[in-house]
């Protein structure tokens, strides 16, 4: 098993609302932050590089960051804890934020949460502390939208593997996703994206071993099929 705690790399780009007629493609390095404001429409493919890498994400309306994904919501509203093809990510008002139109993986967790340093203390040790975590990315990266610690809520983590065993109990395990598996989300409003590519290197959620990702951002497409 992996125990390096290499320093969290910045990422390559943030990528702000656009109007081009091309994608945008980001690669995330391993264990790094992303955002993005994704206009009404548009489209946003995560890829998994190398495969068994889980991608934490939370979503916000864009104009009024109080609107945010709300797992309870979206469980309630889809009648089942695990996100593929057709679910809808909606805020603690009900109303959808963005919906999976494609989903090569087949299953993404909603339950799982997002590792910090107390969580990682607490399950494998106070040696643990000086690693980096998805919360830290989270705050780092929310901070530049005025989001602090009270606006982080469940989270969804993409190809993440969770299952619930018979007893109830929730696993971490072996991922099922493999090296060039996409997940494509619409934004049904104007929305603001934050990505903690997970430095997780205890569990198998991503190997034990954080790799890169790649996000797409496709604009929303205009009446003659052109991005506008």
């Amino acid at each position: 098993m992996s125990t390096r705690t290499a320093a969290v790399q910045p990422t390559t780009a943030v990528q702000p609302t656009t109007t081009d007629d091309v994608p945008t493609v980001t690669d995330v390095p391993a264990r790094a932050p992303w955002s993005a404001v994704l206009p009404a429409g548009s489209h946003l493919t995560i890829t998994d590089l190398h495969g068994n890498q889980a991608v934490d994400f939370l979503v916000y309306d864009a104009h009024d960051h109080a609107v945010r994904y709300s797992a309870p919501d979206t469980l309630q509203a889809q009648g089942g804890i695990f996100l593929t093809t057709g679910s809808v990510l909606m805020s603690g008002e009900h109303t959808p934020l963005m919906t999976v139109v494609a989903d090569t993986c087949g299953r993404h967790d909603t339950i799982g949460g997002a590792c910090s340093k107390e969580s990682n203390t607490l399950r494998y040790g106070h040696h643990t502390w000086s690693q980096h975590a998805c919360v830290d990315n989270f705050l780092a990266e929310g901070a530049r939208y005025g989001l602090g610690k009270r606006d982080l809520v469940s989270n969804v983590n993409w190809y993440m593997n969770v299952p619930v065993e018979e007893d109830g109990t929730l696993g971490i395990v072996d991922g099922i996703s493999a090296p060039g598996l996409e997940v494509t989300l619409r934004a049904e409003t104007d929305v603001l994206v934050l990505v903690s590519n997970c430095p997780q290197i205890n569990n198998p959620c991503n190997g034990f071993d954080p790799t890169p990702v790649r996000m797409t951002v496709t604009p929303a497409p205009t009446a003659d099929g052109a991005g506008r």
